[in-house]
């Protein structure tokens, strides 16, 4: 429609909006899957130390993570909320609606910006991880990864689990393969709560992190 144009201060605000939309599209996903009051507090406070942009990147984290978040989503109507929280009257909505440029326009833009999937790739029998866009976070050198990613839901990331000449450590997704785990034990797995990995070595048990 004539006068329908995109400038600065509404593409910020549409971000702004629709990201509030996502983050309440999560706190449904986590309810729904049965996550505790607790889990969901802790969810939405790391979300409020946040900027914009910081949001955006740990939903998109998240959403890589629990794909299931947005299974059946429907982008149009996350995108209808936030224009009609961006426009200041009921007619103007109705034109931001009704446009499919401005429509499509920012359909495209949140799902550049929140689907975010990372790859497990194979290289002579030995597996790594590549992020959305191609570069690599773990270099394609280990028996065995536990993907996806071991995720809670205060939004902190934590090291993968890692098989590396028979033994199993912990590596972080940081780009530099940093080791917190050695690959020292003979099997680790994954708690449902804190210290969140369990290692055995030898028969003995330990847990990290430690409290």
């Amino acid at each position: 429609m004539e006068g329908i144009f995109r400038e600065e201060i509404e593409t910020h605000r549409m971000d702004k909006f629709f990201c509030d939309e996502m983050g309440r599209q999560v706190h449904r996903y986590i309810k729904a899957m049965h996550g505790s009051l607790a889990m969901l507090e802790k969810f939405e406070a790391r979300l409020r130390q946040m900027d914009i942009p910081e949001r955006e990147r740990a939903l998109a984290f998240y959403i890589d993570l629990n794909r299931k978040v947005i299974k059946g989503m429907d982008w149009r109507m996350l995108i209808a909320r936030a224009m009609a929280n961006f426009c200041d009257s009921f007619g103007y909505f109705q034109d931001m609606v009704r446009d499919e440029e401005t429509m499509n326009f920012y359909v495209e833009r949140m799902q550049e910006k929140y689907v975010r999937y990372h790859e497990v790739v194979e290289e002579n029998g030995k597996y790594g991880i590549k992020d959305h866009e191609g570069r690599i976070i773990i270099k394609p050198a280990y028996d065995f990864l536990r993907t996806p990613y071991v995720y809670v839901d205060d939004l902190r990331t934590m090291p993968i689990i890692a098989e590396k000449d028979g033994k199993m450590g912990l590596v972080l997704l940081d780009y530099n393969e940093t080791v917190v785990v050695p690959f020292e034990y003979d099997d680790i797995s994954l708690r449902d709560e804190e210290p969140w990995f369990e290692l055995n070595k030898g028969g003995k048990i330990t847990l990290w992190p430690e409290k």
